[in-house]
């Protein structure tokens, strides 16, 4: 039987706020002598919360690629002193810099969970070696998704034997605690009305996450419901200009622009309706705006991407929509505002199918069998 991994290292870049990776560093702190280190421009939530429990901490100054040299030569270094028997990295930039390194320094397992699925080979083929230069230096590669399967395996050749697959695990007890003060600040701080009916999008602003099909479907909306009110969360990135330009066809007084919201768990609280409709199957790589809006018990609308396009079925857990169709949605949306037995069952049905089968507990079992296998 192989010994228990002693030492690993988190490697983790651009990250401001994360709930999965406290519920990671929590559970995994008392197996293992745990070190994040996070490549950020600055200080973070994250580095406060992983301060605050006492792991082990180092941070990498990084603001842009033309850092990735000095992040590289210090990674090596840390790796090289520290001695890991794991790196594990996430995200695009520490992927590329920690791999790279611990294969210099000769870790013996070299991990990294894949974050995106299609993204490059759509929107910048030339980042796709990059892709590949990281799926030869892992020792494994966690997929997370159908659509992470499918670029791993299909569009770049992948062996199977290489990839563990691990979907997202949710501390639920934690999520879903959330007490009338702290929903209040929230509605109060972004000025969330408390009449009519707030739809939520929560994702960043990116031409594949389909944000554009549900302005125009909101548009619609209003016009029947002049009470309806859009929160847009998560509201940057390099689809944003479009965005703005769209909602100049929409009054200021029905929605709210919200960049970063720390209290994602009393925002959820707030919404009548989530709207999460990516454009094609494959786009999202995982979409944890799914899990969550179902797990709290928003009726919601989703096209089948990423993880939903596993176990979201049509009129049990949320409506579906077609990709790329803003009529099905505005249809959707008329639907569940004026049907409250349809917002009940699918509210119910939905919370139980993700409670049931995205715990945090059941992840972090297999990621520590991978670890010691």
């Amino acid at each position: 039987m192989a010994s228990a991994v002693k030492k690993i290292i988190y490697v983790v870049s651009d990250i401001q706020k994360s709930l999965s990776f406290e519920w990671t560093a929590r559970g995994l702190k008392d197996s293992c002598d745990l070190t994040f280190v996070i490549m950020n421009p600055k200080g973070s939530a994250l580095e406060n919360y992983i301060k605050a429990q006492k792991i082990n901490f180092i941070y990498i100054s990084y603001r842009r690629k033309l850092d990735l040299p000095f992040a590289f030569i210090r990674l090596l270094w840390i790796f090289i002193t520290q001695k890991p028997d794991v790196v594990h990295t996430h995200l695009f930039d520490a992927t590329i810099a920690g791999l790279a390194a611990a294969w210099i320094s000769r870790v013996r397992k070299r991990i990294y969970t894949r974050h995106t699925s299609t993204y490059h080979h759509n929107y910048f083929p030339a980042g796709v070696k990059y892709d590949k230069l990281c799926n030869s230096l892992a020792t494994k590669i966690i997929s997370i998704s159908q659509a992470t399967d499918y670029a791993l395996v299909n569009l770049e050749q992948v062996d199977r034997n290489k990839i563990a697959r691990i979907p997202h695990g949710f501390d639920f007890i934690e999520f879903l605690t959330t007490t009338d003060d702290r929903i209040l600040k929230v509605r109060n701080r972004w000025g969330i009305p408390a009449e009519g009916y707030t739809i939520g999008i929560i994702a960043r602003h990116i031409e594949w996450k389909g944000i554009q099909y549900t302005l125009a479907a909101f548009k619609e909306f209003i016009t029947q419901n002049p009470l309806g009110f859009l929160v847009l969360a998560n509201s940057t990135g390099p689809f944003r200009s479009e965005v703005l330009h769209l909602l100049k066809d929409i009054p200021k007084q029905n929605y709210v622009l919200i960049e970063f919201e720390e209290d994602i768990a009393a925002l959820y609280s707030l919404l009548d309706i989530l709207v999460h409709v990516p454009v094609d199957r494959y786009c999202e790589a995982f979409g944890q705006t799914y899990i969550e809006s179902l797990a709290h018990g928003v009726p919601s609308i989703f096209t089948l991407s990423g993880i939903a396009a596993e176990f979201v079925v049509d009129r049990e857990h949320a409506l579906v929509v077609d990709f790329r169709n803003s009529w099905e949605i505005k249809k959707a949306l008329i639907e569940i505002s004026g049907n409250s037995g349809l917002r009940q069952a699918i509210s119910k049905e939905g919370k139980r199918y993700v409670l049931a089968n995205f715990g945090i507990g059941p992840m972090l079992d297999v990621l520590k069998k991978v670890y010691n296998e």
